[in-house]
């Protein structure tokens, strides 16, 4: 298959993650694998078969598209919960296929009492409980009414979970309001079984707040960035790092994104590079063109600071992030050719370039850059 770029997922790193963070919360935890956004980059489809052969057998994702691609990969194999979007439309879908998903307002509720009467089948609910992170969830004044279909309602729904999301868990400046939302997740979650209504689980950790505060964990972690090998902030992986003797990241990233030259061009001094005058030749130079841009999830605010890896060599974008293509600096490397590798997040001989690396100092991890590699690149799974 020739294509501009391939994406490879590593098993065994990914393995290793899994490894990790089950030894972290220990066996009565369950881990979620939360593979909203494409899997953060990485391909639904092949990350939760790959996922799946390395022990997971629950999915967490954002709406109904990505649930139904999990579906058709593993059927009932594994548990799927949406925590976002379900359109009235789909409500029979999920319920028929033991979907399990979010309730967080109550027009959502009684949709899914009527398509669970139509159907004779129970839904699978997990209600969300606003803590503080407003955005969505149930409001403490609309607790009463939640509780009393819940009982009305006990021949049509499964009240699986009770759950919350925290606001920014990733950050020590907001120590005093996740603190808040933990005791307050704690009342409602007393209030529900003061009222007969215990629910099956309760889940609120995402990835920073499962290390950042072990006590979030609970019966389930919902897990993002981590397994993928990668840590919320340098805040959260400095917070592991104290706790523990030997100061070694046990995480490996899974994803690679590499390319190769698409031609090479010889550039005077005083030359513009690219589109516009953002990057002037100060010496003669040599310039390498790779077939990816923007449209691939290149970012183009990696404009004259993104660096890739050309054998084994940090080499710099110059000029403008294109649509479809951008150029590097590869005037040191006299070997570079046309077909070369070129290797935009991973690992060369001895250097890595993490998911952006923004200087030679700093691989900064970032959600945004991740999530929007382009769906039409192949992932392909190594060993």
């Amino acid at each position: 298959m020739h294509t501009n770029s391939l994406i490879e997922l590593n098993r065994s790193a990914y393995q290793n993650n899994i490894d990790f963070l089950k030894k972290t919360f220990g066996k009565k935890v369950v881990l979620s694998s939360v593979v909203k956004g494409n899997a953060y980059g990485h391909g639904v489809q092949e990350f939760v078969a790959m996922a799946f052969q390395c022990g997971i057998n629950h999915f967490s994702v954002f709406d109904v598209e990505e649930a139904k691609v999990v579906k058709a990969e593993l059927q009932d194999k594994v548990t799927i919960m949406i925590m976002g979007l379900v359109q009235d439309e789909d409500m029979e879908w999920v319920i028929k296929n033991n979907v399990e998903f979010f309730v967080f307002d109550k027009s959502r509720l009684t949709q899914a009492i009527k398509t669970a009467k139509k159907l004779n089948k129970k839904a699978i609910l997990h209600i969300e409980v606003e803590t503080g992170m407003n955005r969505t969830g149930f409001d403490k004044n609309e607790l009463n009414q939640v509780i009393s279909l819940l009982q009305k309602r006990k021949e049509h729904l499964l009240f699986k979970g009770l759950c919350t999301h925290y606001a920014g868990a990733e950050s020590i400046d907001n120590y005093y309001r996740v603190d808040k939302q933990i005791k307050k997740f704690e009342e409602i979650y007393q209030y529900f079984c003061k009222n007969d209504l215990k629910p099956e689980i309760r889940h609120s950790a995402c990835s920073a707040a499962s290390i950042m505060f072990p006590q979030t964990r609970m019966d389930m972690v919902r897990i993002g960035i981590m397994q993928y090998g990668l840590w919320s902030s340098p805040e959260v992986f400095v917070t592991y790092l104290n706790s523990k003797k030997s100061k070694i990241d046990p995480l490996q990233r899974v994803i690679s994104w590499k390319s190769t030259i698409m031609s090479i061009k010889k550039v005077n001094i005083g030359d513009f590079i690219g589109y516009g005058s953002s990057f002037m030749a100060k010496r003669k130079m040599k310039i390498a063109v790779i077939p990816i841009g923007y449209c691939h999830g290149y970012s183009r605010s990696l404009s004259n600071q993104g660096r890739v890896l050309i054998h084994g060599q940090r080499c710099i974008v110059v000029g403008s992030v294109n649509m479809n293509m951008m150029t590097v600096d590869v005037t040191d490397i006299d070997i570079a050719k046309k077909e070369d590798e070129v290797v935009l997040i991973g690992t060369q001989k001895e250097l890595s370039v993490s998911v952006a690396s923004f200087s030679d100092f700093s691989n900064q991890l970032n959600y945004e850059l991740l999530t929007r590699i382009s769906k039409a690149i192949p992932r392909k799974i190594i060993e």
